[in-house]
C-alpha cells in the first residue's frame, strides 16, 4: 500500500502556517508503549495518538462553512493555497463519537464506520505522538518492532494497516495536484484472511514534492513515474503458496489475538540485508511461512527473495530500480513516524491483498460497518529484545525452511494486559505462482501495469481502470 501524499495539508501548508480552529475540543487519546534493551528489560512510555488532518473538519476561519468537502476545495471560500491558508482552519476531533477511535492503556481500537450526530465517518488514520505537538519517531535499521493485534473483526476487503514513513503529512488516500513522495515501510497490512509486509524504497531519502502524474502510484497515468516504488517487495503467505498458515484456525489463528515481530537486520557493511517476521500466539513463537512458489525460496524479505518473486509473478521490478533493500535501509536509518489505520480501497477493492470478493467499498461499508481492529502492546528495541526466547528460535529465513517449527515462550515482554478476543469466520481465495501465463487471481492489467496473458482457462477481466485480474 503506497500512494502519494494527499493534498489537504500540503495545499494549506505550502503557503503559510496552518490555521487551528477551536469549535471542537481536541484531546488526543492516551496510548502507552514500551522501549526494550538488549538484556530484555522493557520500560513503559506514555504517549498519545492524533488523527490525520485529512479526516478533520476544515472550515472557514470566521464561521462553520466547510472549506473542504470530500476531495474538493470550496472555491467560494478560497481558491489558492495562500488564500486557503489565510481563510481556513483545521478543527479538533471528537475521537470516539465522530471517528470510532478509542484507547485504553496500551491498546488502540479503530472502528471502520462510525455514525456521529452530524456525519458518518469511514476509516481512520492515526499517528503516535511523543508529546501533544511532536510525533514519536523510530529508527528501525538494526532493531525490531513488535506489537499485538486482533484482526478477528476485520474481514475481506478491509485493511488494518500499521506502517512507517518519514513524513508528518498525509500518506495514504489523497489524489490532489500536489503531493510528496517518500519511503514507506508497511509492517502490517492485514485482515482475518490475509496479511502482508512490504518495503517501498525511493531513490531519494527525504521527501520529494511531486505534481500530478509525476507522483506515480495509483492515481497517475504512469504508475512508476515517481522516485518511489509503488509496489514494493511484499511477503504475503497466501500469495507465496501457503494457504493454511494464516487465517481462521491456521498456524497463525486470526480468530485470536497475536503478536507480530518484525526485525530489520544489517550486514557487515551496515546495510539492510533482511526483513524477518515472527509471530507469537498461545505461548509459541512461530517463524514466518516458507515460500511454496516454484523458483522462490525463503520466508523473509531479502535481495534474492525479491528478485525471485518478480520473475515468478512477472511483476514490474520497480523495487530494484528504486534501490531495493539497500536504499530502503538508508531510509530506515533515519527517524520514521508510526501510523496505524483502518481503510477500504476505492482504487483496487483490496484485491492485491486478499483476492476477489468482497472488496467494493460501498458494499463493505453497508454490510460490515462494525468492523474494527485493535493494536496493542507496542514494543521497540534491539534485535531479540521484545520477546523472551526469540533469539533461540532456529529459523534460516533466507532458504530452507522451518515454518512449522515453534518454540515455547516463557514470557512475552509487556507492561499491561489487552482487550478480549473476538471471533469471526471467513474464507478467501487468493493466488499462488504460475509457470506458464499469469495464474488465477493474479493481476494481468491496469493503468501503469504491463498487461499479460492469463494461464488457461482463465481470462483477464477488467475490474476497474487500475486493476484487471485473471478470473
Amino acid at each position: 500500500m503506497y500512494a502519494k501524499f494527499a493534498a489537504l495539508t500540503a495545499l494549506v501548508a505550502s503557503a503559510s502556517a496552518q490555521q487551528v480552529c477551536s469549535l471542537t475540543a481536541g484531546t488526543q487519546p492516551s496510548l502507552s508503549w514500551s522501549t526494550c534493551t538488549a538484556g530484555g528489560s522493557c520500560t513503559n512510555k506514555s504517549a498519545s495518538v492524533t488523527i490525520d488532518a485529512n479526516w478533520r473538519w476544515t472550515h472557514a476561519l470566521t464561521g462553520a462553512n466547510n472549506c473542504y468537502d470530500g476531495n474538493t476545495w470550496n472555491n467560494t471560500i478560497c481558491s489558492t493555497g495562500k488564500d486557503c491558508a489565510a481563510k481556513c482552519c483545521v478543527d479538533g476531533a471528537d475521537y470516539s463519537s465522530t471517528y470510532g477511535i478509542t484507547a485504553s492503556g496500551n491498546s488502540l481500537d479503530l472502528k471502520f464506520v462510525q455514525k456521529g450526530s452530524y456525519s458518518t465517518n469511514i476509516g481512520s488514520r492515526t499517528y503516535l505522538m511523543e508529546t501533544a505537538s511532536k510525533y514519536q519517531s523510530f529508527t528501525l535499521l538494526g532493531n525490531e518492532f513488535t506489537f499485538d493485534v486482533d484482526v478477528s473483526a476485520i474481514g475481506c476487503g478491509l485493511n488494518g494497516a500499521l506502517y512507517f514513513n518519514p513524513s508528518t503529512n498525509d500518506a495514504n488516500a489523497g489524489a490532489g495536484s500536489y503531493g510528496t513522495c517518500c519511503s514507506e515501510m508497511d509492517i502490517w497490512e492485514a485482515n482475518n484472511v490475509a496479511a502482508a509486509y512490504t518495503p517501498h524504497p525511493c531513490t531519494t531519502i527525504d521527501q520529494t514534492r511531486c505534481s500530478g502524474d509525476a507522483c506515480g502510484g495509483t492515481y497517475s497515468s504512469d504508475r512508476y513515474s515517481c522516485v518511489c516504488d509503488p509496489d514494493g517487495c511484499d511477503f504475503n503467505s497466501y500469495r507465496m503458496g501457503d494457504k493454511t498458515f494464516y487465517g481462521a484456525g491456521g498456524n497463525v489463528d486470526t480468530t485470536k489475538k497475536m503478536t507480530v515481530v518484525t526485525q530489520f537486520l544489517k550486514n557487515a557493511a551496515g546495510e539492510l540485508s533482511e526483513i524477518k517476521r515472527f509471530y507469537v500466539q498461545n505461548g509459541k513463537i512461530i517463524p514466518n511461512s516458507q515460500s511454496k512458489v516454484a523458483g522462490v525460496t525463503g520466508n523473509s524479505i531479502t535481495k534474492d527473495f525479491c528478485n525471485q518473486r518478480v520473475k515468478a509473478f512477472g511483476d514490474v521490478d520497480d523495487f530494484t530500480a528504486k534501490g531495493g533493500l539497500v536504499q530502503m535501509g538508508k531510509a530506515l536509518a533515519k527517524p520514521m513516524v508510526l501510523v496505524m489505520s483502518i481503510w477500504d480501497d476505492h482504487a483496487a477493492n483490496m484485491l492485491w491483498l486478499d483476492s476477489t470478493y468482497p472488496g467494493v467499498p460501498s458494499e463493505i461499508e453497508a454490510s460490515a460497518p462494525n468492523s474494527h481492529v485493535a493494536y496493542s502492546n507496542i514494543r521497540f528495541g534491539p534485535i531479540n529484545s521484545t520477546v523472551a526466547g526469540l533469539g533461540s528460535v532456529v529459523d534460516p529465513g533466507t532458504g530452507g525452511g522451518n515454518s512449522g517449527t515453534t518454540a515455547a515462550v516463557s514470557s512475552i515482554r509487556t507492561t499491561s494486559t489487552t482487550a478480549s478476543v473476538r471471533t469471526s469466520t471467513s474464507t478467501s481465495t487468493a493466488a499462488g505462482g504460475a509457470t506458464t501465463g499469469i495464474a488465477q487471481w493474479q493481476q494481468c492489467g491496469g493503468i501503469g501495469f504491463a498487461a499479460g496473458a492469463c494461464k488457461s482457462p482463465y481470462t483477464c477481466t477488467v475490474l476497474n481502470p487500475y486493476y484487471s485480474q485473471c478470473l
